[in-house]
């Protein structure tokens, strides 16, 4: 189950290279972690409790655009990035690279 924060009626996502990230955690530290490194560990956050895998086969499917999932980003040795390839995505909206 992954934690993934909610921010203008939908999941938090950031833009990188050219690829829209949905910010997800893998527990409410790794989410506090976050809040902090943004600046914003002083207000409530709201998030969705998710599958993994949910996320990468019905949500970003659903999104316009290249989409990949960013977990714990604010862990310098924890955090992870799920690129929107097959094998991770479904093969429909996955970017050849």
């Amino acid at each position: 189950m992954l934690l993934a924060p909610l921010a203008d009626g939908g999941l938090m996502s950031g833009q990188w290279g050219g690829v829209r990230w949905i910010y997800a955690f893998t527990d409410e530290a790794a989410l506090a972690r976050f809040a902090h490194a943004r600046g914003a560990a002083d207000r409530e956050w709201d998030y969705l409790a998710i599958l993994g895998a949910r996320l990468a086969d019905a949500v970003v499917p659903s999104l316009e655009g290249p989409t990949g999932i960013a977990v714990d980003v604010a862990d310098e040795d924890g955090g992870m990035l799920f690129p929107p390839v097959a094998g991770i995505v479904p093969d429909a909206v996955a970017v050849t690279v």
